[in-house]
């Protein structure tokens, strides 16, 4: 049996600041993955995909964008190399194809079982990330066997998809993209729309990511939420990164032919249902959306930027739109649902109390009921961009001042006799 002081699980983006930040702390770890660096980005992405940040916000512990192009989106592929070459660069000590089995309490502190080994560890993070599985409603199972259902976890590109009509089921940035992309290929796309949030890729002429930095909104913590279980649910973002910056959302796909209906609530026998809630929905997103521009433009007026950026630019509203509430699959010749239904979190390895009701991991930023145990790479853990590439650089530095205080703690309780 191996022993360290910290063991951190996951070599994503979560678990290498984590590393970094306690190399940086001089704390004794090791970083364990199931995989290689970066596996979900390398093995649960579409071949298509590229960030939705801008390069210059693929920030880590000392690491800062370097390349030619600090406005472009790198794609999954480029990211990947980077993530090992940062890896490399502080000699992260990460241990590759090695799969957790079972994480349990001892006197000792934990007790964790691999592929490769045990360990025995005193403090232990959790950075397998906030979007570890795929969440499919239960009425999938009511498919037949001939309908194609790949979620944004398996789904790699138009030529995977059998012809014939898809149902893509979910509008946020996974579901928008991959509608977009079937479009594009000559698909007929039918989206079922559901809560969502829109913005513009670029406002008044800068990456609205620059807007959302600058003006605190990526900032502002949980803490000063008023509801932090709705906020840490929120639809993610309507953006797509792409060489030339477009925007991606209900308008634009419906000017792609993509037909756009309501809520999806389920099947009956060969039909596909769906609330007449397309109007709502949208209409809130663009409200939500209108409201966050005017924080923009009084941001602009405060710093005095108005000649230096262009006049105010709102996208449109969605065109009329006529809502089917049913659609029999067969008639329409779909043969595939897409279910872009968001995210799940899945601990089976984890045998200790520190999960909630519904499944989730109890912390508050990134500390669990349970001693010594942390997690990392929530989303909303403290701030609103804990769980992007750029975020979790700020909970990771916090949880390395707390593990370093802890480690000083028990240096002093073990020089005074009361515990060692």
């Amino acid at each position: 049996m191996r022993s360290v002081d910290t063991l951190v699980i996951g070599a994503g983006q979560a678990g290498l600041a984590m590393s970094a930040s306690l190399s940086d702390a001089g704390i004794d770890h090791a970083v364990l993955e199931r995989g290689q660096v970066a596996e979900r980005w390398r093995s649960e992405r579409w071949d298509s995909l590229r960030l939705l940040t801008p390069n210059w916000a693929t920030r880590l512990p000392n690491l800062e964008y370097d390349g030619p192009e600090p406005q472009g989106f790198m794609t999954a592929a480029e990211l990947v190399t980077r993530f090992e070459r940062y890896a490399r660069g502080f000699d992260a000590p990460v241990h590759e194809h090695t799969s957790v089995e079972s994480v349990t309490q001892t006197d000792r502190g934990f007790a964790v079982q691999t592929s490769q080994g045990a360990w025995q560890a005193d403090r232990v993070v959790m950075a397998t990330g906030w979007a570890d599985r795929a969440r499919v409603p239960s009425a999938a199972s009511e498919l037949p066997a001939s309908i194609l259902q790949p979620t944004p976890q398996t789904y790699r590109n138009p030529e995977q998809v059998p012809d014939g009509g898809v149902l893509v089921v979910g509008a946020s940035a996974s579901g928008a993209q991959i509608a977009d992309e079937l479009a594009a290929a000559g698909r007929d796309v039918t989206l079922a729309v559901g809560r969502h949030t829109r913005l513009p890729r670029r406002y008044r002429g800068v990456d609205i990511w620059w807007w959302l930095e600058q003006s605190g909104r990526l900032a502002v913590t949980i803490d000063t939420v008023r509801d932090p279980k709705r906020a840490r649910n929120d639809a993610s973002l309507q953006l797509v990164g792409s060489p030339v910056p477009r925007n991606i959302d209900t308008t634009t796909l419906q000017g792609r032919g993509v037909r756009l209906t309501g809520r999806f609530f389920g099947f009956d026998g060969a039909y596909a249902l769906f609330s007449r809630d397309l109007a709502h929905s949208t209409a809130r997103a663009d409200e939500r959306m209108h409201a966050l521009l005017r924080g923009i433009d009084e941001y602009i007026a405060r710093h005095g930027l108005e000649a230096e950026v262009y006049a105010p630019d709102a996208p449109p509203s969605l065109g009329p739109v006529e809502e089917p509430t049913h659609v029999h699959l067969a008639d329409e010749g779909i043969k595939t649902v897409v279910w872009a239904t968001g995210f799940t979190r899945s601990y089976p390895w984890l045998k200790v109390r520190a999960l909630d009701e519904r499944g989730e991991i109890i912390q508050r930023r990134g500390v669990t009921p349970v001693p010594g145990l942390y997690v990392l790479g929530q989303r909303f853990q403290h701030r609103r961009d804990s769980n992007f590439i750029d975020g979790v650089r700020h909970d990771a530095a916090y949880l390395a001042d707390v593990l370093t205080l802890g480690r000083a703690s028990q240096r002093v309780q073990c020089q005074e006799g009361i515990s060692c």
